[in-house]
């Protein structure tokens, strides 16, 4: 019994229980071949506290949807399609302006493969790099009664954006840590070029309840508490450089996970700690997510 317990616990996707994984980013282990895993979360992001005289206000929620399939014992492919609801207020001279938007965002393909891994009775370590394109679908053009809408209000970016990074799983009975390291080179579109961005997160969840495993496969609460580091390059418009662009956040983000045999329910709130942003651009205030995965 404590021997197949072990296996269903770490190899994460066959044909066993789910376990713990990062709220804000990827994990990697696996997905069985032949398999689905589906996962649906809620996001609301919230920036204001302008230091320009627009006085902007920006909140967004957004239905993101992942499906990831096992394609071979090691490659493992994923789609993500997000659902967005924008909402940006503006002063104007002595106007207030709404610039709101809602449709479908921009679709992102990736496949990631298990290049190494070593297992142990109670425990596995995993390495998986993964690549990817962030595909247009996403409308880039939306207009209201002023124009245009700027791109921080636009569902869709316009532009084919290739990604790649790795991510590397540390799993035992107790306790996963999980860390990847990110890299999107974002395209021009409509004159508009979004800056890079790079990004690095860990996270570590640990098993709250049960204390200790007994017999069958209960279930489980996880804590979890994860740092989004993200460096965002300069915004390009009509060639020249955007010096109120760009720049750097720290997010530290609490959350809890439980766990049961074919799903998950989670929640986590990015509180950011620390953020050096260039001239006037918009600093979050938070960003609060809640999901549910299935496997099958």
């Amino acid at each position: 019994m404590l021997r197949r317990l072990l296996l269903l616990t770490l190899f994460t996707g066959v044909a066993g229980p789910l376990a713990a994984a990062p709220i804000t980013f990827n994990t990697a282990l696996p997905v069985a071949t032949g398999e689905f895993v589906f996962r649906e979360q809620g996001v609301l992001l919230q920036s204001g506290n302008d230091p320009g005289p627009a006085d902007r206000d920006r909140s967004e929620r957004t239905a993101v949807t992942a499906l990831g399939y096992g394609l071979a014992r090691r490659l493992a492919l994923f789609g993500v399609l997000p659902y967005r609801s924008i909402r940006l207020k503006l002063s104007s001279g002595d106007r207030r302006l709404n610039r709101n938007s809602e449709g479908i965002g921009d679709l992102r393909l990736f496949g990631r493969y298990t290049l190494w891994q070593a297992n142990r009775p109670g425990r596995t370590l995993r390495f998986a790099p993964f690549f990817g394109v962030e595909a247009p679908t996403g409308e880039d053009r939306e207009r209201d009664g002023q124009g245009t809408l700027p791109p921080a209000a636009q569902p869709g970016s316009g532009s084919w954006d290739p990604f790649a990074g790795a991510v590397v799983t540390f799993q035992t009975l107790r306790y996963q840590i999980d860390a990847q390291l990110a890299y999107q080179d974002n395209r021009k579109a409509n004159d508009f070029e979004a800056g890079d961005l790079a990004r690095l997160d860990a996270s570590l969840q640990y098993r709250l309840w049960p204390g200790s495993l007994g017999g069958g496969v209960p279930d489980y609460l996880y804590g979890v508490i994860e740092s989004n580091l993200f460096y965002r390059r300069k915004d390009r418009v009509a060639g020249l450089s955007d010096r109120n662009s760009g720049g750097s956040q720290w997010f530290l983000s609490p959350g809890l996970q439980y766990v049961t045999r074919r799903w998950i329910v989670e929640a986590a709130a990015q509180i950011p700690v620390w953020q050096d942003l260039n001239g006037t651009a918009l600093e979050n205030d938070y960003i609060l997510r809640a999901g549910v995965r299935v496997n099958f």
